[in-house]
């Protein structure tokens, strides 16, 4: 007889059933392979088993024999007993028909398929994390917005290609990266929207004859929705590209600021000191104090980047082929929420205990001619002169100072009159007063003070902002977290109903 007794029941994939040998050992689903994700299969079980039981698609005391196995198990520890059967997402049926025989738990997985069973375990552990990276996205935020309310008048120079561009202040540059958060927000809670509906009782692709309620195992899992076509509720894994795609723009974004934060604390620039506890040191160069942390970070976004590149690899075959190798790009996407979670966390703990040298990062903001536009600028407010005049005077009073080893805090409006004399042959008599203010970076940044400019007061006024988007935000996981547990809750009350019954 090929029947397996129930007390050693191994699975379906057995040889002598549809195939003649037994699966190779490194080919076998192992439960250990999909850790993460048991407590899903394990919701998934008992929500398409009061499905079952309510719409009376299995006879009630088998439906309630096992649902208190299930109970069992969870005394037992779910992801103990799912592990050492080794079995994957099929632990269910495997404990239940060990513990209660095949006539019983054999039942469990009518309707269902490897389909269904990946892919709701999938997007229930994919939404769970997509939730605690938008909390930390909110809490990075938090941090980031304090830190900069603090730094509003610390000026500091801006840089392009490498080199000193303009004077800006530390807080406006924190808030820039407010700024990327909110949108890293905006698309994984779109993201987030989109991973949370419901492919239960989709199969494999087109459902099952049975009548299965998919609208009520997709409210007792805390979806939103059952997705409305089958064949896409499971052979269409672009939600999975989004979450990629989404978390390598966030890692790109950690990547960079990590960058500025390394940049700033080299010996050269020397405006920043990281704390020590985000640093080594050398084995051989004992003076060294090198920022681990920050290189850590730029490594998980390279390997976020590579994630990427594996999904879109996994999804380019056609429909129906990309089964088992989806594996790959799901394992991926687990590691990128992972070290995006880390990496923030490292931040959060880091910007507020970074200790910035306003003294030296003042004196940075004038020295290499980062103010020159103001100098243009008043040529044009006191001289109407139109910008490409004064820009390109400005321009020859640069290339002089240099070559005369002049710094800027030096010049007089003398050797600007000179450059103007070269350029169209006539000085241009710039007011002492005007020529001062336009060289002192303090000045240079208070004057920005249009829309979401540096200038602190500015600022300031667009702080309320930050904090309003940031509430609503908070808003938002609020929400989606109550939805969850009262979904928890809902299915343990139907649980509780049919026991009692």
């Amino acid at each position: 007889m090929l029947k397996q007794k129930h007390s050693e029941y191994r699975g379906f994939r057995r040889a002598g059933v549809r195939l003649t040998e037994e699966l190779l050992p490194n080919l076998i689903h192992r439960s250990d392979k999909i850790v993460r994700t048991l407590y899903a299969v394990h919701m998934f079980d008992k929500a398409h088993l009061v499905m079952l039981i309510e719409e009376s698609l299995i006879p009630r005391p088998e439906g309630i024999a096992m649902l208190k196995a299930l109970r069992e198990m969870e005394t037992e520890g779910i992801e103990k007993v799912r592990l050492d059967l080794q079995t994957g997402i099929y632990t269910g049926e495997q404990f239940l028909i060990r513990r209660l025989g095949e006539e019983v738990g054999g039942r469990i997985h009518l309707g269902r398929s490897s389909g269904d069973l990946t892919a709701v375990s999938t997007r229930i552990t994919l939404r769970d994390a997509l939730l605690m990276v938008l909390t930390k996205i909110e809490e990075f935020r938090r941090v980031l917005i304090d830190t900069a309310a603090q730094n509003l008048d610390t000026v500091m120079p801006g840089f392009t290609h490498g080199q000193h561009a303009q004077p800006t202040t530390y807080g406006h540059q924190l808030l820039a990266w407010v700024s990327v958060l909110e949108r890293d927000f905006d698309r994984l809670r779109g993201n987030y929207q989109h991973v949370n509906q419901s492919p239960a009782g989709a199969a494999i692709m087109t459902g099952s004859s049975f009548p299965l309620n998919r609208h009520r195992t997709a409210e007792l899992l805390g979806f939103d929705r059952p997705i409305k076509n089958t064949f896409d509720a499971i052979l269409s894994h672009d939600f999975l590209l989004e979450t990629h795609a989404n978390l390598a723009i966030l890692h790109a974004n950690l990547l960079r600021w990590s960058e500025d934060l390394m940049f700033w604390s080299t010996n050269d620039v020397n405006m920043i000191d990281i704390p020590d506890r985000f640093c080594g040191t050398s084995s051989i160069m004992m003076q060294k104090k090198n920022p681990y942390a920050t290189q850590e970070i730029k490594g998980a976004g390279a390997e976020a980047i590579g994630g990427l590149m594996t999904a879109f690899m996994v999804e380019k075959d056609p429909t129906g082929f990309p089964i088992l190798d989806r594996s790959y790009s799901r394992q991926g996407a687990y590691r990128s929420i992972d070290t995006a979670l880390r990496d923030m966390n490292w931040l959060v703990e880091m910007i507020p205990a970074i200790k910035p040298r306003k003294g030296l990062m003042e004196e940075r903001a004038g020295a290499w001619w980062a103010q020159a536009t103001d100098l243009a600028a008043a040529l044009v407010a006191e001289k109407n002169l139109p910008w490409r005049s004064a820009h390109q005077i400005v321009g020859i009073t640069v290339r002089l100072a240099l070559e005369r080893n002049i710094p800027p805090r030096e010049i007089s409006p003398e050797l600007l009159d000179e450059a103007a004399i070269l350029y169209f042959d006539h000085p241009v008599s710039l007011s002492k007063e005007a020529f001062q203010r336009a060289l002192d970076p303090r000045c240079f940044v208070q004057a920005r003070t249009l829309y979401g400019g540096p200038g602190p007061e500015e600022v300031r006024e667009r702080l309320d902002e930050y904090e309003s988007a940031l509430s609503g935000d908070a808003k938002f996981i609020e929400g989606a977290e109550q939805k969850l547990t009262e979904a928890s809750q809902k299915l343990e009350a139907a649980i509780d109903t049919i026991l009692k019954g």
